[in-house]
């Protein structure tokens, strides 16, 4: 199912993963289950689609290339496939979610748009199983760092906050057609509540985003564009350390006393 003659496309950042000893290896960590309510992101040349469909009733899938709409149309819809030609980032995946299923999410994501597309994903967690995906090594060693790392930051913490986010095994760039010029990972990202719950998601994604605006400057330096010097007095947080010292819960914790001001511009 992989010779579609299709050549990949920069605009899409395709790169077509190839490698079945990967594949087989993503496929057991997915370890897809007959009545699963799945949906892969980016089917591409069906790499994974075809094993998926292997131990599937049905797979849903999200493709924005208009050319390789006729190749599974043809070859996969006949096995359970259900096509969706829409951009994932603009996706609304509640179409999907018909019954009482959790849904499951899987995709070799292009890694232009990894980011943005997880904050997406992330808005249906109540409804969401697991995610699996295939992703740049910079990005998932990102999502998974620890307070302290030099790649713990914004995306760690709100990932985080929201998942479990186990990095699974390497992939090198010659597992994909073209290879591309860095080195990838698996991840799993396993929707979560933590112990100590944010009252304002939105608040605190805004305070965790403000707190790394400027990574080498402190809480306090970063907090003054959203904070009265009243109000930063009244934190219990240690405001002289850095953002990266702080763990996910700290800054569930920061959040909820900077909700209890009742201030509506802080929103």
């Amino acid at each position: 199912m992989k010779n579609t003659g299709h050549q990949p496309r920069k605009r899409f950042g395709q790169n077509f993963l190839h490698d079945d000893r990967i594949i087989s290896r993503l496929v057991s960590a997915i370890n897809p289950k007959a009545d699963d309510l799945m949906v892969e992101i980016g089917p591409g040349q069906a790499a994974l689609t075809t094993p998926l469909l292997d131990k599937l009733n049905q797979l849903h899938a999200v493709e924005l290339d208009r050319d390789l709409y006729p190749f599974l149309r043809a070859g996969l819809e006949p096995r359970g496939l259900t096509l969706h030609e829409a951009d994932a980032l603009k996706f609304d995946f509640t179409t999907l979610m018909t019954d009482d299923r959790p849904l499951r999410v899987v995709g070799n994501l292009p890694y232009n748009i990894s980011t943005p597309l997880l904050f997406h994903l992330l808005a249906y967690k109540e409804r969401i199983a697991d995610m699996h995906f295939m992703l740049q090594l910079e990005v998932i060693e990102r999502l998974a760092a620890t307070p302290g790392n030099k790649n713990y930051g914004r995306l760690s913490v709100i990932a985080q906050y929201y998942c479990q986010v186990d990095k699974l095994f390497h992939v090198p760039p010659g597992a994909f057609n073209p290879p591309p010029k860095v080195m990838s990972a698996i991840v799993r990202l396993a929707p979560r509540k933590l112990s100590v719950e944010a009252e304002n998601p939105v608040l605190l994604e805004k305070v965790v985003k403000i707190s790394f605006a400027q990574r080498r400057k402190t809480l306090r330096n970063n907090l003054k564009q959203l904070l009265s010097a009243e109000q930063l007095e009244q934190l219990t947080q240690d405001l002289t350390l850095r953002p990266e010292q702080l763990s996910v819960e700290d800054y569930v914790k920061l959040s909820n006393q900077i909700a209890s001001f009742n201030d509506a511009s802080l929103l």
